[in-house]
C-alpha cells in the first residue's frame, strides 16, 4: 500500500554544472537518489533557487546535461508531486520549458503559502536585507526583458561560453563552506524580522546563504536556511505539524 502524500519538501542551491562535470554528475546523482526516496510521500516540492549553476532557455535551446535530474522531475510532477521552483540568481531565465515539459511552477520571488494552518514566506534570498547595491542594480539589468532579448540573439555557443564563464566565480566553485556570521550580521534574519514587525509568518525559508541554519525569531517564528548540495547536503520537511530541517545521506 502506498504511503499517503503529505509531507512537503524544500531544498535549494544544488549549483548543477560547478565545479566541473564529473564532481556536477556525482552530485546529481546523489539528488536523484534523494528525490527518488521522497516521491512516495511528497505532496508538494519547493527548489528555491541556483539548482543550476548556470541556466538560459533559448527559444529553441536550454542548456545541455542535468538529464537524470529533469527526469526524476518529470516523474515526480507525473506522479502528481506539485513541483515548485524558484529562480536564484545563477539560473533566473527561466522562461517556460519546465513548465511546459514537467508542469514545474516557476517563481520569480517572493512566495506566501498557508499550509495546515501554518505560514509560509520563501524566497531564494538574494537581493533581500541592506547592502550588496552592486548586485541589486545587476539583478535588475540581467532580469531586464530588453537584455534577456539582446543576450538570445547570441549564438547559443558563445553566450553560454561567456555566461559559464561568469558563473564560474561561484562562491561554490572552490568548495569551500560559509562562516556563520552570528544573528546580529545575518541579513536574511534581519530582513525577515523587519518583515514580522508588519506581518507574521510562521517560517521563513531561503536559500542562498549557502548555510544550513534554523534561528527562532521571536515566540512563533523560525527562519530556516535551506544551505547547499555541495558541503552539506541539506533540505527542509514540512509534515503537516512542524518544518525540520535535515541532511540526506545514501
Amino acid at each position: 500500500m502506498a504511503e499517503e502524500r503529505n509531507k512537503i519538501y524544500f531544498a535549494s542551491d544544488f549549483h548543477l554544472g560547478v565545479p566541473d562535470y564529473s564532481k556536477s554528475r556525482q552530485r546529481e546523482a546523489l539528488i536523484v537518489h534523494w528525490l527518488d526516496s521522497i516521491k512516495e510521500d511528497a505532496a508538494e516540492l519547493y527548489l528555491v533557487g541556483d539548482i543550476f549553476d548556470f541556466w538560459f532557455e533559448y527559444k529553441r535551446a536550454v542548456p545541455r546535461g542535468f538529464i537524470r535530474f529533469l527526469g526524476k522531475l518529470a516523474e515526480l510532477s507525473d506522479k502528481g508531486v506539485k513541483v515548485t521552483m524558484f529562480k536564484g540568481n545563477h539560473d533566473m531565465w527561466m522562461f517556460g520549458y519546465l513548465t511546459q515539459e514537467m508542469g514545474v511552477t516557476i517563481v520569480s520571488d517572493e512566495l506566501i503559502i498557508d499550509r495546515s494552518g501554518k505560514k509560509f514566506y520563501i524566497h531564494h534570498g538574494d537581493g533581500l536585507g541592506p547592502g550588496d547595491a552592486k548586485y541589486k542594480i545587476l539583478k535588475k539589468i540581467f532580469r531586464s526583458r530588453i537584455c534577456q532579448w539582446l543576450f538570445a540573439r547570441i549564438h547559443p555557443n558563445l553566450g553560454m561560453a561567456i555566461a559559464l564563464g561568469w558563473s564560474g566565480h561561484s562562491r561554490l566553485k572552490n568548495m569551500k563552506k560559509e562562516v556563520f556570521l552570528g544573528e546580529d550580521r545575518e541579513w536574511l534574519v534581519d530582513y525577515s524580522k523587519k518583515i514580522l514587525q508588519k506581518e507574521h509568518f510562521d517560517y521563513f525559508i531561503y536559500g542562498h546563504r549557502h548555510l544550513p541554519l534554523d534561528i527562532k525569531l521571536g515566540e512563533s517564528s523560525r527562519y530556516i536556511n535551506l544551505g547547499e548540495w555541495i558541503n552539506y547536503y541539506s533540505y527542509a520537511v514540512f509534515d503537516g505539524n512542524e518544518l525540520k530541517l535535515q541532511y540526506f545521506k545514501q
